[in-house]
């Protein structure tokens, strides 16, 4: 069954029973607020707790003035170095420090790396070592320490000093900067300058060592593959130059560096250097031979001595061919002017003549000429081309000794390639190995501190105000786990888990004076309690309502007896049942005996009507608990108690049964599964320790239907000056004016 609370918030009894076994999770917050945070709440917690809060907070600060005050003052030195991750080159081009191609992940990584070496113990051993820090009086007494008794190990001063150094030792490097600072701290401001530029100093010289040491094995291990390289090589030049002398090869160059095997022959012999020139000189002469051939037998086929193209272009047969030329011409014309026997054509016809005679002549020396080239050429071919071929014959003989000879050749240069290639990288090393250059360069050295670092009063006072509030908010809410007091109308929902169903306020008078007034405070609250009662369900008001509470004298019988008289008051037939029957109270408000009532009912047949008293109140009926049974748990849990209940239900309107308490007592329990909705009185202010939540649990087991709380007993008057907001809590009786007119005019006042 779904329950509304007078907020009109809706229940199932599932989430009723969950939130009740998870309220000492929360802290007894409830999740009205943002996120489940209700602030209001946390307000009033403080607001409850200012002594207290202020005591904790008080105490801490006090705490943190004594051991500022008792603490030794310190000092603290500070040298700043700068960080790159690339040294500058002192061989070669330098580069800018800050430019560097690594990932940003890389470039930080790198810097704490630094870092980390700047605390290692190695860097610390160093400075003790510099300062003479070992054993040293006046350095431990700056650490706060008592110097070494006579006779100490020295291991143990080692590493205590050592200690000394990493512990008071603080770095800091920023992020997006490589300036890191080195500080430290003790009791002797010189001694805490001197050290901090000692560790700057260190951390460098640390750095150039460590490279040093890097060059210093890589050159060690260079020279040993150099001086290996070496030794190979001498045995693989050897080893060419006896297999030559032995296989009788002579090179005509060096075959052993050089670009002798480039092309793979290993160097050229002097048969092979013969062959290639006899070769070459072979191939030119038997061209020479064609060409002097084509002239001979072109000259040979021609039919005119001068149809040769060699005797044409003779320039002396070509003279000769010109003089015939004109002495033709000039016979010709005399002959034509003259007889023959004329002498001019004689002497003309004479100069024909032997021109004719000297070409003739010329001609025929030009091709005596061409044919004795052509077989000069000839003879000089056959004698070339056995020569080459005698050579041939002792090339292929030296060829073969020459693949064994190119194979120990080439493995003599790849030696020598590996050795000249080691050399050179050994020259390098030498070169930079006294020449190191650190990354890291100092920006600020250290200055003797003019004043203490700590302790530092007013940081002490701040980090003791954080602790104490936090250590007041770590018992405020611990008391507020353990403590289930309800105090505020609030701490019904937040530690109970329970819906609100009114606020009874606390009266000075008499409360069944104030019940008779309708218009008293306590009147018009129980009036609301019975509003919000008549829509706690979905069906309306409950037929059977049970009203009990955590432990006894918590108003609940008056708050039964109230919301009897109220409901019938609005015309309901209400009958108020009185089962706390070890301590029955309600025929004491009537002034009736209790000789007869629900324990006679339960162990009888007789009617209800047999115990039906009048409450003197128009359609209310009571019915007292009766004589106190040897058992009355046996007696609730007996079907009598179920039908009873029923008959009950069937002749009245509204049941309302008034039950002992929980605690201790198994009755309220029991019959809380035969009512249709259980109230659950809360005394505001009562300390239980546990006890409420307790209680609440073992109604829950029942599983009933809660319909939620009553908070009697409050006095917002006395919280006033706690919280704040309950100065506006007032609840109006009526009274009379001042001037006793009585006109009814409504005066209000706190209650």
């Amino acid at each position: 069954m779904a329950l509304t609370a007078s907020g009109g918030s809706p229940y199932t009894d599932e989430q009723l029973i969950a939130m009740l076994d998870g309220d000492a999770g929360d802290g007894g917050l409830s999740d009205q607020g943002p996120g489940g945070f209700n602030l209001r709440y946390i307000l009033t917690l403080i607001r409850a707790n200012l002594v207290l809060i202020a005591g904790i907070i008080a105490l801490a600060m006090l705490a943190a003035l004594v051991m500022t005050l008792l603490d030794t003052p310190r000092y603290t030195a500070r040298a700043t170095v700068q960080i790159n991750q690339q040294a500058d080159r002192v061989l070669g081009q330098n580069q800018d420090n800050n430019q560097d191609d690594s990932a940003g992940w890389d470039v930080d990584r790198f810097l704490q790396t630094q870092v980390d070496v700047l605390g290692s113990r190695g860097v610390a051993a160093r400075v003790a070592q510099k300062l003479k820090l070992f054993g040293n009086a006046r350095f431990i007494e700056a650490m706060g320490s008592e110097p070494f008794a006579a006779g100490t190990p020295s291991a143990i001063v080692r590493d205590s000093t050592i200690g000394y150094l990493q512990g008071n030792l603080a770095s800091d490097l920023p992020r997006n900067s490589r300036i890191l600072s080195i500080n430290f701290e003790s009791t002797d401001p010189e001694m805490s300058a001197q050290i901090a530029n000692a560790f700057a100093t260190e951390f460098i010289a640390s750095n150039l060592q460590r490279k040093f040491d890097s060059t210093s094995y890589a050159r060690q291990f260079v020279a040993e593959q150099l001086s290996e390289a070496k030794d190979r090589l001498e045995a693989s030049e050897i080893a060419v130059n006896s297999y030559a002398r032995q296989a009788g090869l002579i090179r005509t160059r060096d075959a052993i560096g050089g670009d002798s095997l480039k092309d793979g022959s290993g160097g050229e012999s002097v048969i092979s250097a013969s062959l290639v020139q006899l070769n070459q000189a072979a191939n030119n002469a038997r061209t020479q031979r064609i060409e002097a051939e084509s002239r001979w037998n072109a000259m040979a086929a021609s039919r005119s001595p001068l149809g040769s193209a060699e005797v044409i272009s003779n320039p002396t047969v070509q003279a000769l061919l010109t003089k015939r030329a004109e002495v033709s011409t000039r016979l010709r014309e005399e002959r034509a002017r003259h007889r023959e026997g004329h002498p001019t054509v004689i002497q003309l016809r004479a100069q024909s003549d032997e021109v004719e005679r000297q070409l003739s002549s010329i001609v025929g020396s030009v091709r005596a000429s061409v044919k004795s080239q052509y077989e000069a050429a000839l003879a000089t071919e056959r004698n070339l081309a056995r020569q080459v071929t005698g050579l041939m014959s002792d090339t292929q003989v030296e060829q073969q000794r020459g693949v064994q000879y190119n194979l120990l050749a080439r493995e003599a240069d790849t030696n020598r390639t590996i050795y000249d290639g080691l050399l050179q990288r050994y020259k390098e090393l030498n070169a930079a190995s006294g020449i190191a250059a650190s990354n890291i360069s100092i920006i600020d050295e250290a200055e003797t501190p003019r004043g203490p670092s700590s302790p530092n009063l007013l940081k002490n006072l701040a980090i003791a105000l954080v602790i104490g509030a936090g250590l007041a908010g770590l018992v405020i809410l611990l008391r507020s786990q353990f403590d289930d007091s309800i105090r505020v109308p609030e701490d019904v929902e937040a530690k109970l888990r329970l819906p609100l169903l009114g606020v009874i306020p606390k009266s000075p008078d008499d409360l069944m004076v104030e019940l008779d007034d309708p218009k008293s405070p306590v009147s018009e609250a129980y009036n609301s309690l019975g509003g919000s009662l008549l829509y706690s369900t979905t069906d309306g008001l409950p037929e059977t309502l049970l009203v009990t509470s955590a432990q006894p004298s918590e108003g609940k019988s008056i708050t039964s007896l109230a919301i009897a008289r109220g409901f019938a008051r609005i015309g309901k037939r209400v009958v108020l049942a009185d089962m706390d029957l070890r301590r029955p109270s309600v025929h004491r408000y009537v002034d009736s005996d209790n000789s007869r009532g629900m324990s006679t009912l339960l162990t009888s047949n007789e009617p209800v009507e047999s115990v039906l008293i009048e409450s003197g109140f128009a359609g209310l009926k009571l019915i007292p608990s009766g004589p106190v049974p040897p058992s009355p748990t046996e007696l609730i849990a007996s079907n009598r108690m179920q039908s009873l209940i029923d008959e009950l239900a069937g002749k009245f309107d509204v049941v309302v049964i008034d039950s002992p308490p929980v605690l201790g007592l198994a009755d309220a329990p029991l019959m809380s599964a035969l009512v249709d909705g259980v109230i659950v009185i809360v005394e505001a202010d009562r300390s239980r320790r546990g006890t409420l939540k307790s209680s609440l649990r073992r109604l829950r087991a029942m599983r009933p239907v809660v319909l939620g709380a009553v908070l009697t007993k409050f006095d917002a008057s006395k919280l006033a000056n706690r919280y704040s907001e309950y100065y506006s809590y007032d609840y109006y009786r009526y009274g009379y004016d001042d001037d006793g007119s009585g006109n009814g005019g409504r005066k209000s006042r706190k209650a």
